[in-house]
């Protein structure tokens, strides 16, 4: 087992991998920018070192100060949390040359499962069901209007390298799709320095449900049954929840062997997950693979009983996966509300500065993961999420009761935040009743 980790990220993912490692016995460096240099958790780690100023160019995406710190304090592993390096190949493969150990895939699993195209042709292999589209990027205008014609519209374009929206165009006609392929070139080149694009059909009314999976270096990888998010705003998840309400579980346990076996099929080691979208006849059909450890990843530990965290810890140091698919069972229903510093009135416009008041809810079912205490700056230039509120209760309904007591509790102030919105979502019919897809939102805020 490790010794010590590096944590390369912040906020509350570089808290809860440092809560790990201390249950675990093994040390937690934690980094920090300039920005976060007041940060409440960095006084729990067992060293914090300071990689540069505010900009995530020169602190958190920094490559090679990272790999400084790293060696400065004598780690065994980084654990690159989500979002930031967590889904660069480049910085797994350049770990491994050092001789860190990369908490996460090796390069060689990130290509072929972090490349939306590539990940498709491996989909393909392993017989897991994909959307109809291109085969590969497509090189230009006419082949996308070809492409286009073979499958039907609508479609969607989508950045080959990235996610979370960027890149993404949903095209109705051979007009609109021609008008929008250069756009989605570039700005998919702005955000993930690479350009590739391809298209796929477009589901009006899907359901996004996605499995979690565990793979390890042994040849082993289980699933931990699925999460529904579709409640979303701009591709960005606002609701996350398991079980996903109203779909058959048998149709639920196929796709999570059909999960499973696409990443044991690439040698994959460490936390992933698998993303599909259903549509009305809960016909399923995968979106992508998420290469690291998800935001929502509390959901799934709270009706299966397993800390996924320190499972890619132990993956990652050479251990097996402790458990058997069968061994794998959802207990109650769970729900995460992601608590965004953002004005649902203003357009969701941020909301950064100085948290004057911050009580957040308990009581028996209640989990608060965040790096925020009463005092604490929220800084304007990371993500805008101040922590995440998840539920458990016997069912879905008792479950969503609870959610609605512990966001009334939650008092967060005088910067804006997301709460007002979620409680109006727990109060929502529809909501309640399951009736949702991932247009759920944007009908409600219309």
């Amino acid at each position: 087992m490790f010794k010590r980790i590096l944590i390369a990220n912040r906020g509350e993912i570089a808290l809860r991998i440092l809560r790990a490692c201390h249950e675990m016995g093994i040390e937690a460096v934690c980094v920090y920018s300039k920005a976060d240099a007041e940060a409440p958790y960095l006084r729990l780690a067992d060293r914090a070192i300071c990689i540069g100023d505010a900009p995530s160019k020169d602190s958190y995406l920094n490559i090679s100060r990272l790999i400084s710190a790293a060696e400065i304090a004598d780690v065994d592993a980084i654990h690159p949390g989500y979002g930031f390096l967590a889904e660069r190949a480049d910085f797994s493969a350049i770990c491994r040359d050092c001789k860190i150990t990369f908490i996460g895939p090796s390069p060689e699993a990130m290509g072929k499962l972090g490349d939306k195209v590539e990940c498709k042709r491996t989909a393909r292999a392993a017989k897991v069901p994909v959307f109809p589209g291109s085969e590969g990027a497509i090189e230009d205008e006419e082949e996308a209007v070809r492409v286009a014609e073979e499958i039907g519209y609508p479609v969607i374009i989508k950045a080959s390298a990235g996610g979370g929206g960027r890149g993404m165009r949903v095209c109705r006609n051979e007009a609109t799709l021609r008008s929008n392929i250069k756009a989605a070139q570039q700005e998919a080149l702005a955000a993930f320095g690479n350009g590739a694009i391809f298209i796929e059909k477009f589901l009006e009314h899907a359901r996004h449900i996605e499995i979690q999976t565990l793979g390890d270096r042994h040849g082993h990888a289980v699933h931990l049954w699925e999460r529904d998010c579709s409640v979303q705003r701009r591709h960005q998840k606002i609701i996350e929840e398991s079980p996903a309400p109203g779909v058959d579980r048998k149709k639920v346990a196929q796709v999570g062997e059909a999960a499973a076996r696409l990443i044991k099929s690439a040698d994959y080691c460490g936390a992933a997950t698998v993303e599909f979208l259903m549509d009305e006849k809960q016909n399923f059909y995968m979106l992508e693979v998420n290469t690291r450890v998800q935001v929502e990843h509390p959901v799934t530990e709270m009706v299966t009983g397993i800390d996924i965290v320190k499972m890619s810890i132990l993956v990652a140091a050479g251990e097996t996966i402790p458990f058997k698919q069968k061994d794998v069972e959802v207990r109650g229903h769970a729900i995460e509300c992601r608590i965004n510093a953002e004005d649902p009135e203003r357009g969701f416009m941020p909301s950064a500065g100085r948290i004057e008041t911050w009580q957040p809810p308990g009581g028996l079912g209640v989990r608060i993961d965040s790096h925020v205490v009463q005092g604490y700056r929220v800084p304007p230039n990371y993500d805008s999420m101040v922590g995440k509120l998840i539920c458990h209760a016997d069912t879905r309904e008792l479950c969503i009761a609870r959610m609605a007591r512990a966001l009334r509790e939650f008092a967060v102030g005088p910067i804006k935040t997301t709460i007002p919105l979620q409680l109006r979502l727990m109060e929502n019919s529809d909501f309640r009743q399951g009736g949702i897809d991932i247009h759920f939102l944007e009908r409600l805020l219309k």
